[in-house]
């Protein structure tokens, strides 16, 4: 029996056990062994040389964004209205069977967007190319799935459900699961919540399931029996994503208010050009790109080419921006100056920890060399060596 027989024949298992008390320990049993075989079939067969043949696709710009949907729902329409770049469209699906990238100018920025072949039911399992645009949309800051408005509401659940078995989670955050393997001493079970689907005996089960037998295992909320597996696999990708419904012009006005109103959806027409510039200032939030502005001593600030940070990408810290500029710049600074919305007053003194907002400017205060005679009259320091075993030994007297 193959790995993808297995799995449905666990999940019709799943299906037929009522949900009760007396079963939660089972059906957390088998909620481990489905994970642990989806886990296997995402991995290469063995005695593969490379992870299979995918999309060579440099990462470029200061964020990427991937699109993800159905065939035949506006994807290319929307690569090539936002970024220019011609991306084949037809009435017919499977248009586009390669990755496209686009880039998109926006506030001083460059963000990457790629058009992904229409996936599948089914594209967890490997059906269509549906590996393949998984692995890139794992790699991506942001998710744009994109759906037809017109469709039925099932699209969302399927396409959302195939994500979450190749270990993508929409929009959530990782759970607050403290969990080490050890050599010896057993499984050490502690809690700072009080835990409603999960209990002690459970995590035993689920952690000799995996064949962990010495562990600590610290829960600090109420977490799900789901969530604790996903700590375990420790391959989850926690991304967000925003459902963007194309095709609102074939629809009711009052259908249109209802998509609009659900949570991380927009709403948008390409045939109609309609609040494309919504998206986009709404890619923005939610990727969090912060552009600082650097400002030499004497001079005025630079605001033509900012340097973009990001708390996905390295921080957004004084000491990332340092890191930015130079690796070197970190141990030279003395002291950082700051104008903009994070400093307190303008401009504020600050160190490598300060926290940098939005169209900030910093102006980083390096440290004096001293000259070798130090100051004055008097030496500063001593050329004698620190240590005595670090002391030249004189040739011997010649007899």
């Amino acid at each position: 029996m193959g790995i993808i027989e297995r799995i449905k024949e666990i999940e019709a298992e799943m299906a037929r056990t009522q949900k009760n008390k007396a079963t939660e320990y089972h059906l957390g049993q088998l909620k481990a062994k489905i994970a642990k075989l989806r886990t296997q079939l995402l991995e290469p067969p063995k005695g593969a040389s490379g992870g299979g043949e995918g999309f060579e696709v440099t990462k470029y710009g200061h964020g990427r964004v991937a699109l993800i949907g159905f065939p035949s729902v506006g994807k290319s329409t929307l690569l090539t209205m936002l970024t220019g770049t011609h991306s084949e469209a037809a009435s017919y699906e499977f248009t586009t069977l390669t990755c496209i990238p686009g880039v998109i100018h926006y506030n001083d920025t460059k963000i990457q967007l790629l058009d992904l072949p229409g996936i599948i039911e089914g594209a967890s399992e490997g059906k269509g190319r549906g590996r393949q645009v998984i692995a890139v949309a794992k790699s991506s800051d942001l998710v744009l799935m994109v759906l037809d408005a017109s469709k039925s509401e099932g699209h969302r659940q399927i396409l959302t459900k195939e994500l979450e078995a190749v270990g993508l989670r929409l929009n959530k955050k990782p759970p607050q699961i403290y969990f080490k393997k050890k050599k010896t001493g057993g499984i050490s079970f502690n809690t700072t919540a009080p835990l409603t689907h999960i209990d002690e005996k459970l995590c035993y089960q689920i952690l000799h399931e995996y064949k962990i037998h010495n562990a600590e295992v610290l829960f600090r909320e109420n977490a799900t029996v789901d969530d604790f597996i996903d700590v375990i696999e420790g391959n989850r990708k926690y991304i967000r994503c925003v459902y963007v419904y194309n095709k609102i012009d074939v629809v009711g006005i009052d259908d249109v208010d209802r998509l609009a109103r659900q949570p991380n959806s927009i709403v948008i027409s390409c045939n109609l050009k309609l609040n494309l510039d919504r998206l986009l200032a709404r890619m923005w939030d939610e990727m969090g790109l912060v552009r600082v502005y650097s400002k030499p001593q004497g001079q005025q600030p630079d605001f033509d080419e900012p340097f973009v940070l990001s708390s996905d990408r390295g921080g957004c810290t004084v000491e990332d921006f340092c890191n930015h500029v130079h690796r070197t710049l970190v141990k030279d600074m003395k002291y950082a100056l700051v104008w903009g919305t994070s400093a307190r007053h303008n401009p504020q003194n600050c160190g490598l920890s300060q926290h940098l907002e939005d169209e900030d400017v910093v102006q980083i205060v390096k440290k004096k060399e001293r000259d070798e005679g130090g100051r004055g009259r008097f030496k500063s320091h001593s050329n004698a060596p620190a240590r005595i075993a670090d002391r030249e030994k004189k040739a011997p007297l010649k007899q």
